[in-house]
């Protein structure tokens, strides 16, 4: 067989075996079934009209009349040209949903293990580590694809990183190009983000390393090989990142300039999200143990009590029949830890954990810092506000870490680094340079370390402070139920922590047993590998299926069209007109089911526009009527008497456009949300200072004959025709966005401004005038010209790499 292939089979045989894997895990996909994921439901919802639109015109459409009153696509699937990183991230996307997201977690670590220089059985083995964690199947499970997504091609960034470290410089520079142009692709910036703060401890790490070694030169040449690559890979994707900065700044991550709350009460002038909101969902210090032992504080929120403990017994005792004590044992959290919601715990896996301890004694070097430095700076901020010190530093003065919130994502690094770390010390530990006592001794010393602690929580569970099992959420049930059932839901949990506990003293001790095996020549190494891989998929596997399994999967046509057509909606889309619908049935502004028929005024999205929202917590959610007929809100979808939804028709909306005969100038943004209050929205616009010279009307003349109609309509395209006879301000029931709408009087370009705090107005001349608004995306055009010209270059340094490959290797041979 030939020396070159010879080498490659294994590589090829374990990318068989991942895809098999990947398949296997979520086997329904090969039924044609499709995995009910929560927040892909709402995306669906959101993401429709634009859909619609491309199947229809063969065109793009950058805005969106589908929700909260209008918002551009960039964050909804926009489709842009030369998009090129993104068709090979398709292709490299070649299984059916989630199971592509599996295989990429597989295959990127993998690389990164063999730039690591570890065997391949080895990097198999972490590889798999990796993408079990469960934390990152879980993800895949409620439809965190873009989190998942950019989490998959952390490890390919690394690869490249070190590869370049290593004086690799072409290949180096080749693979974070592309690597880093993948990861941005996803648009989970997040994540990126995270991934930043891990590179920022490499980057550390070695600069040390070489300042020590007096080999700077080669450190800044590195460095400056992976800037121009990380430049050219921001290039590729600079149409996203261009819309997405575009879109953030009007967003709620973006500035807001009231300085007052809806009650009034002072508010903070901040540019991000505030501490509260981006703390919401802030890590336990002492939950960071369901790292190691899954159901350390109960599994996740809805996970229930089990089916033959105490409780179902006290709620029998307490008169319940069978089928009621089931109803009840469904609703009692077994979660008590201090998160709001959990879908499941972020465990890495006992085993790796330990493997991860043992190579603390073994490995040397860059590696071991970078990795133990990003894994307490993962930990430490996850923490979040029972971390305030460190986390208020963050905010206050690290750039941009005040854009994101949910700051226990950021153990998203712990599982990455805790199977590097592992795989990488039990590389070593297989290693003949190192000395069996050496090797025996840190064995012995991270057995003890690793099933000590959870022997400890074992043994002293009631010693420990606020280790009790007792969740906030008892008191109501001991106010309805009694301190009895409380008791009993609180031993259930108790059960629950000791049987996943010494779950993972065993499986600790197993694989320790499996290292000593080796050591006394009673294993060889590859059995021992494979005892490991044996025990570390029963270990995470296990888990994972507690939480994302077959019963997640759905008929495909139920992800496809996932909310049913109800009278309420048939009703409504009788009206061909241009309108907006409001549900009241659920939480309108978390919801993107209205959306997935009508214009609608609320949505779902982790960036919502903010001048929206704000309209939102001033008026909408107090059910202020006045701004729903100011945003043409004509139906309402409300409950009836059964509980179904039925349209109301609201005839007192405003319509599309009209005519005001008074303007009221507002100097604050404060001033111009208060006036809208009881405002008469048909008669009086408001005006920010700022608009005031682009508004050359100082008296109106009213006109009553006047008249201002819609002709015509796309989300991209507003058509409409005026007929006054003298100069009017009209007020268009649109949200004002200032990049990309451009307005048209007879073809030639109008202004228009603000009014109203979030909608459009405009002057309009005497006479008969057709008027268009057209979406008109620049930034859409800029980026696209950026990445062409990225591509280019790109694609001009792999051929220039490839000859000087080939030429080097003729070269040598002659």
């Amino acid at each position: 067989m030939n020396v070159s292939v010879k080498k490659f089979l294994p590589h090829l045989v374990v990318f068989i075996l991942f895809t098999i894997t990947s398949l296997a895990y979520f086997s329904p996909v090969l039924q044609g079934k499709a995995i009910f994921q929560s927040d892909i439901v709402q995306y669906r919802g959101m993401a429709k009209q634009q859909n619609d639109f491309r199947e229809a015109t063969g065109e793009e459409t950058y805005w969106t009349d589908a929700a909260f009153g209008g918002m551009p696509t960039y964050q909804l699937g926009a489709k842009y040209p030369h998009n090129y990183i993104k068709k090979l991230d398709l292709a490299l996307r070649f299984l059916p949903r989630p199971a592509d997201y599996l295989f990429l977690y597989f295959i990127a670590m993998y690389i990164l293990f063999l730039v690591l220089k570890v065997d391949y059985k080895l990097a198999f083995l972490g590889a798999l580590a990796f993408g079990f964690s469960t934390y990152l199947i879980i993800i895949l499970g409620v439809g965190h694809n873009a989190k998942a997504h950019a989490i998959a091609y952390m490890p390919l960034v690394l690869s490249g990183i070190i590869l370049t470290f290593k004086g690799k410089y072409l290949w180096g520079f080749i693979l974070t190009t592309i690597a880093m142009g993948l990861e941005l692709v996803t648009n989970h910036f997040q994540m990126t983000y995270y991934l930043l703060l891990l590179v920022i401890c490499i980057g550390i790490a070695y600069f040390i390393d070489a300042f020590k070694k007096k080999m700077l030169p080669h450190y800044f040449k590195a460095v400056g090989v992976m800037v121009l690559g990380v430049l050219i890979a921001v290039g590729l994707n600079a149409t996203n990142i261009l819309a997405t900065k575009e879109y953030a700044d009007t967003s709620t991550r973006g500035k807001n300039e009231l300085t007052i709350a809806p009650d009034g009460t002072p508010k903070q002038n901040v540019e991000g999200l505030d501490y509260e909101y981006i703390t919401e969902y802030s890590y336990g210090k002492l939950e960071s143990f369901n790292l190691l032992i899954p159901r350390f504080m109960g599994g996740g929120s809805s996970e229930p009590l089990p089916e033959d403990g105490e409780t179902i017994e006290a709620l029998i005792k307490l008169g319940a029949s069978p089928q009621e004590a089931n109803q009840i044992l469904q609703q009692l959290p077994m979660y008590w830890g201090d998160q709001p919601i959990v879908a499941a715990p972020a465990y890495v896996g006992a085993i790796m954990l330990f493997l991860a301890v043992l190579a603390l004694f073994l490995v040397r070097g860059r590696l071991k810092w970078w990795a133990v430095a990003g894994l307490l700076l993962s930990l430490f901020l996850s923490w979040g506000d029972n971390f305030e010190t460190l986390t208020r530093l963050f905010i206050d003065t690290v750039p941009l870490y005040d854009k994101f919130r949910a700051v226990s994502s950021i153990q998203v690094l712990i599982e990455l680094i805790v199977p590097v770390l592992a795989i990488v010390g039990l590389h070593q530990f297989f290693s003949e340079f190192n000395k069996e006592e050496k090797r025996k001794k840190a064995l012995l010393f991270s057995s003890g370390i690793v099933g000590g602690i959870i022997l400890l929580f074992i043994l002293l569970k009631d010693a420990i402070p606020g280790f009790d099992f007792a969740s906030p959420y008892d008191v109501g049930i001991r106010d309805q139920l009694g301190n009895g059932l409380v008791e009993a839901v609180r031993d259930d949990r108790a059960a629950l922590f000791m049987k996943d506990a010494i779950r993972s003293l065993v499986l600790v001790l197993l694989a320790a047993a499996a290292l000593w095996f080796f050591l006394k020549d009673k294993l060889k190494q590859n059995i021992a590998v494979g005892a490991l891989v044996v025990l570390v998929l029963f270990d995470l596997v296990g888990v994972d299926r507690r939480y994302v399994n077959n019963d997640d999967f759905v008929q495909k046509r139920i992800m496809d069209q996932p909310f049913p057509k109800s009278g309420a909606d048939e009703m409504i889309l009788k009206d061909d007109g241009h309108y907006r619908v409001y549900d009241a049935t659920r939480s309108a502004f978390n919801s993107g089911a209205a959306s997935y028929y009508h214009n609608a005024l609320g949505g779902y999205h982790a960036a919502k526009p903010g001048r929206m929202q704000d309209i939102a917590d001033f008026y909408l959610y107090n059910g202020d009527v006045g701004i729903m007929n100011m945003l043409n809100v004509k139906y309402f979808i409300v409950q009836n008497k059964g509980g179904g939804p039925i349209a109301q028709r609201n005839p007192y909306a405003n319509g599309p456009a009209w005519f005001v005969g008074n303007v009221q100038f507002a100097e604050t943004a404060d001033e111009e949300i208060l006036l809208l209050d009881s405002l008469d929205t048909k008669k009086t616009a408001i005006v920010h200072q700022e608009f005031k010279d682009r508004l050359p009307l100082e008296n109106i003349q009213r006109d009553s004959t006047a008249t201002i109609e819609l002709v015509a309509h796309q989300p991209n395209h507003l058509t409409y025709e005026a007929s006054t006879k003298s100069p009017q301000l009209a007020v268009f029931s649109e949200v004002y966005y200032p990049q990309g709408w451009n307005a048209y009087i007879n073809g030639k370009p109008a202004e228009h401004i603000r009014v109203n705090y979030i909608l459009r107005g405009m002057k309009v001349p005497a006479g008969n005038n057709k008027i268009e608004f057209k979406f008109e995306a620049t930034v859409v055009e800029k980026g696209s010209a950026i990445a062409l010209g990225s591509s280019i270059v790109l694609l001009l340094v792999l051929l220039g790499g490839l000859y000087i490959i080939f030429r080097s290797k003729k070269e040598t041979h002659s």
